[in-house]
């Protein structure tokens, strides 16, 4: 689990003129793949993955790749129906996003701005999907 900030990071980095000590100090900071930390989500939230991928709407052998690790690169809307389905956060969305390698929400986006109301008010992938169609813009998944 990491426990220093960004911030942090960067300025023991900038004073470090050993970038094989800094590495060595901060191995707990890095990031692991995307399935560990799925499944650490999961443990902290206390979820069952088959829960989860049934209430992400994802089709079921492609979200167990996701977690598995076996598809490496999934798609921002596939992380935001798990995101959904896990019942995370706004800065837990944000960070899911980010930790795969995929932009952050942005309000100044009306698809993302569907996407961060849907995850303050809680709503489901099913709800989301009717609001973003309500609202004339893409569905989740198709």
């Amino acid at each position: 689990m990491q426990k220093k900030d960004t911030e942090n990071l960067f300025a023991e980095l900038e004073q470090d003129a050993k970038i094989e000590r800094f590495l060595s100090e901060n191995r707990e900071e890095f990031l692991r793949p995307l399935p560990e930390y799925l499944e650490q989500l999961l443990a902290e939230k206390h979820l069952e993955k088959h829960t989860v991928i049934r209430e992400s709407h994802l089709d079921r052998s492609y979200a167990y790749q996701i977690f598995s690790g076996r598809k490496e690169n999934p798609s921002r809307p596939k992380l935001l129906a798990l995101a959904l389905a896990m019942r995370l956060n706004l800065d837990e969305t944000q960070y899911l996003l980010r930790y795969a390698g995929h932009g952050s929400l942005y309000p100044r986006n009306p698809w993302d701005s569907i996407i961060i109301s849907a995850i303050g008010q809680g709503l489901s992938v099913m709800e989301t999907n009717l609001l973003l169609e309500k609202l004339g813009e893409t569905v989740l998944l198709q």
